[in-house]
C-alpha cells in the first residue's frame, strides 16, 4: 500500500508540476534508506531474508562456530537488538560437530530450510553442506528436523549453500573444491530437485578463482549470492583469503539466458567491493541481498573488520560484523556498489529536482551536479549533526570522512574541518521541506539564513531564492 500511495503521490506531483511549466523529476533510483552500521557484531557470513509475514530474519556464522542462530524484527535496523534464539547446536560427534558456518535461511513450498556447512569431530575440515527444516509458522520457536547431508557429484569441500528462483525454476548455487581443479573453492549451480536439499540434473561450474584479486592467499571463491534486476541475474561471490584481502567479484547473466550454460555468464575483470582505507573496513565479503521496508530498494548485508591486521588465522579472529547498505544502478542496469562506508549512519545521494539525471558530487573538491557519477562514493554524502549544533545537519563526505560539504565565497567545496567555528558554521544547514515539492529537501545556510544551496550553470552555489527556477535548483530528493 505505501508503494502504491507513493506512486500516486509522484504521479500528482508530476501532473502539478507540468501545469507549472516546471521539470518533472524522472524516474530513477528508490527513496534513500537509513541505517546505522554495524549491524551485528560478532556476526559473519549474514543472511537476512523478508519474509511475507512482514518480518526480516537475521543469521550469520559465530565465532564459536558451534550453533546458528537467528533473530527476526520489523525493520532492518530493528535486528541490531532483536533477541537472538539459537535453533539447533553441534554434534557432540560424528558429522555436523564442528566449523559450523554460514547459515542461511529460507522459505520454500510453506516451510523454513536452513542451509549451513559443518565439519566431523573427527575431522574438522571435512566441510560438507547440510540442511535443516521446520514448518512451523514462527521458526524461531518452532522445532527444526535435520535433513541431511546435500549431495553434490564430488564428496569433497563444500560449503556456502544458497537457493533463489528464476523463470519458475528453482536452483541451488554453492562453492565447492573440484577434483582435478587446484583451487581452494568454484561457485557451482544446478537446479533444485524434489525437495529443497537435492540438485537434479546438470551441475554448472560457474567461475574459478583464477584472478590476482581473487587468489590472494588462497584460491577462492565462495559465498554466491543473487540478485535479479533490470532484465539480469547477477551473482556476487566472494575471493581470496578471509583478512583484507577478501573482497566480492560479480558474475552476470541476462534473464532470458540458459543460467545452467556456463557462456552465459560473464565475469567482471575487478573486484566490485573491496576493503577500503578512508572509511575503515577491511575484508567486506560473504553478502546476501535482502529489500527496503518499503520494498523499493536492494539492501547488500556483509561483513567486515574495522582494522586491517589480524594476528594468527583471520578464522580464529572473532571480529567480522554485520554490516548493510543500499545497492545503486548504474545507466546499463549493472550494480554498483561503491565502497564499504564508514560506521554509523548510511549515506545518501542528493538526486536535483531540476534535473532528475543528475547528483550532487565532488570533483577536485568542487561541488557540481552530473549524471552517471564514478566513483559512486563521489556522490553519496552522511547526513549527521550539524557541526554548529544540534538542529542543523552536516553532509559529510563518504570517501572522504572528515571532510564536509561548506560554503566558501558563496561557493559549496568539500573541505577537511579544521575544527573552527567558521567552518561549523559554513558547514552546517537547516534541512526544510524542499522548496520546490514538499516530498523533497532543500538545504538553508545556518550562518546566512535565507540562502540555499543551489545549483547554478552545472556547480553548486549559496544563494537566495526568488522565483520558480531558482527553488527547483535548490530542491533535492534524497536517494
Amino acid at each position: 500500500m505505501k508503494t502504491v500511495l507513493l506512486r500516486l503521490a509522484i504521479l500528482v506531483l508530476a501532473a502539478v508540476t507540468c501545469v507549472a511549466g516546471m521539470p518533472v523529476p524522472q524516474a530513477g533510483a528508490a527513496p534513500a534508506v537509513r541505517y546505522t552500521n554495524p549491524i551485528a557484531e560478532r556476526r559473519a557470513d549474514p543472511h537476512v531474508f523478508k519474509h511475507t509475514d512482514g518480518f526480516y530474519y537475521f543469521t550469520a556464522t559465530v565465532p564459536e562456530y558451534d550453533r546458528i542462530v537467528l533473530r527476526r524484527a520489523t525493520t532492518i535496523q530493528g535486528l541490531a537488538s532483536a533477541p537472538e534464539t539459537v535453533i539447533w547446536r553441534k554434534h557432540s560427534s560424528g558429522e555436523m560437530a564442528a566449523h559450523i558456518w554460514a547459515p542461511e535461511i529460507h522459505f520454500v513450498n510453506g516451510k523454513w530450510y536452513v542451509y549451513f556447512a559443518a565439519g566431523r569431530s573427527d575431522d574438522i575440515w571435512r566441510i560438507r553442506m547440510y540442511v535443516l527444516e521446520s514448518s512451523s509458522a514462527n521458526p524461531l520457536t518452532g522445532a527444526w528436523t535435520e535433513r541431511g547431508r546435500i549431495t553434490t557429484p564430488w564428496d569433497t569441500f563444500s560449503l556456502d549453500a544458497s537457493t533463489f528462483v528464476h523463470n519458475g525454476v528453482r536452483y541451488l548455487t554453492w562453492a565447492q573444491q573440484e577434483p582435478g581443479i587446484a583451487t581452494n573453492s568454484n561457485v557451482y549451480l544446478a537446479r533444485v530437485g524434489a525437495n529443497p536439499w537435492t540438485i537434479t540434473g546438470t551441475v554448472t561450474r560457474l567461475t574459478v578463482p583464477t584472478l590476482a584479486w581473487e587468489t590472494r592467499g588462497f584460491k577462492v571463491a565462495e559465498g554466491p549470492a543473487v540478485l535479479q534486476r533490470n532484465g539480469k541475474v547477477f551473482l556476487t561471490y566472494s575471493a581470496s583469503a578471509t583478512d583484507a584481502n577478501y573482497c566480492l567479484g560479480l558474475l552476470t547473466a541476462s534473464a532470458s539466458a540458459d543460467l545452467l550454460n556456463p557462456a552465459s555468464w560473464t565475469k567482471s575483470p575487478n573486484p566490485v567491493f573491496t576493503s577500503n582505507d578512508a572509511t575503515g573496513q577491511y575484508g567486506p565479503g560473504h553478502n546476501s541481498f535482502t529489500v527496503s521496508e518499503d520494498g523499493s530498494s536492494d539492501v547488500m548485508v556483509y561483513h567486515d573488520r574495522n582494522y586491517r591486521d589480524i594476528n594468527g588465522d583471520p578464522l580464529n579472529d572473532p571480529n567480522r560484523r554485520t554490516r548493510v547498505q543500499k545497492v545503486y544502478y548504474k545507466a546499463d542496469g549493472t550494480p554498483d556498489f561503491g565502497i564499504p562506508v564508514a560506521d554509523g549512519p548510511t549515506p545518501v545521494r542528493l538526486r536535483s529536482y531540476a534535473a532528475a539525471d543528475r547528483f550532487v558530487r565532488h570533483w577536485e573538491y568542487r561541488a557540481r551536479l552530473e549524471a552517471g557519477v564514478a566513483p559512486l562514493a563521489d556522490s553519496q554524502f552522511r547526513l549527521v549533526t550539524g557541526l554548529a549544533g544540534s538542529g542543523a545537519v552536516s553532509l559529510e563526505s563518504t570517501n572522504f570522512p572528515g571532510y564536509y560539504l561548506r560554503h566558501r565565497n558563496n561557493e559549496l567545496w568539500v573541505e577537511r574541518s579544521d575544527g573552527s567555528t567558521l567552518f561549523r558554521n559554513d558547514a552546517s544547514f537547516t534541512q526544510r521541506a524542499g522548496l520546490a515539492a514538499s516530498s523533497a529537501v532543500s538545504f538553508e545556510s545556518v550562518n546566512f539564513p535565507g540562502r540555499h544551496i543551489r545549483v547554478s550553470n552545472g556547480l553548486l552555489y549559496l544563494q537566495a531564492v526568488s522565483d520558480a527556477q531558482g527553488r527547483a535548483d535548490a530542491t533535492f530528493v534524497l536517494e
